[in-house]
């Protein structure tokens, strides 16, 4: 366009020179004329590519202001993710942690009382009549378990004379039951340990197969059939647990 036009202002100014000849003054006149002409082309030229190239500058730099705003809000957002996820890790942790200890806590209970009942049953050897007749029962029931013609039985060493006893009241009621003969012998010579509260070891003639009637291991096998309802009484039932047997 700017091309166009200084062309135009050329042509004028050739066709409106006199066909006399032109005086230097003239001539002065007519190339400041023509220089003003290519001066201002040449200015607004230079505008036009000022313009242009503010204009590309801006583009520019919106692009890239816009490109490092979603990397920073990408960094950002990422950041953000990994806090989350390491805030959702500690919880998990601390969370366990707790479960830790307060199953650790209900153990230590448990096992605090299994240890009060245990320090309970030194007083059932204590009471003579209750003992002979818990005596009776442990015995008759290593006896129906071994179905043996012979067998031995070790208790404590206080315990012999009231042995002896309970197996001679039960030997006729196991042959009634069962109508086989059966022979006791209580061991003389091993004996249990003092440390056990009571109750006895029932063993077959070779001794390779035994009942223990310990007072301890009937706690044992007691606690063991109990433990889910002590747990309930204890703590409540367990809300994540959807069947009972």
């Amino acid at each position: 366009m700017l091309d166009g036009r200084m062309q135009q202002e050329k042509e004028s100014v050739f066709y409106q020179l006199p066909v006399m000849a032109l005086t230097d003054a003239d001539v002065q006149k007519q190339i400041k004329h023509m220089m003003g002409f290519i001066e201002q082309e040449a200015n607004e030229k230079v505008d036009e590519i000022d313009s242009k190239a503010e204009e590309e500058f801006n583009i520019e730099k919106g692009r890239l202001v816009q490109t490092q705003r979603v990397k920073i809000m990408e960094y950002y957002e990422k950041k953000d993710k990994q806090i989350e996820q390491h805030k959702k890790i500690q919880m998990s942790n601390l969370l366990n942690q707790a479960r830790l200890k307060v199953l650790k806590a209900r153990d230590d209970m448990i096992t605090d009382l299994q240890n009060d009942a245990r320090q309970r049953l030194a007083e059932i050897a204590k009471d003579p009549e209750n003992y002979s007749v818990l005596l009776q029962g442990m015995l008759l029931q290593g006896f129906f378990q071994l179905l043996e013609p012979k067998v031995t039985v070790r208790c404590r060493q206080q315990d012999v004379e009231m042995v002896q006893e309970a197996v001679n009241k039960n030997i006729p009621i196991y042959r009634e039951a069962v109508k086989i003969n059966i022979v006791v012998q209580i061991d003389t010579v091993r004996f249990l340990s003092s440390d056990i509260c009571g109750g006895v070891e029932v063993f077959n003639d070779n001794g390779k197969i035994k009942v223990s009637n310990t007072l301890e291991n009937r706690l044992e096998l007691i606690a063991q059939q109990m433990m889910p309802e002590i747990r309930v009484k204890l703590f409540g039932a367990n809300p994540n647990r959807k069947f009972l047997d």
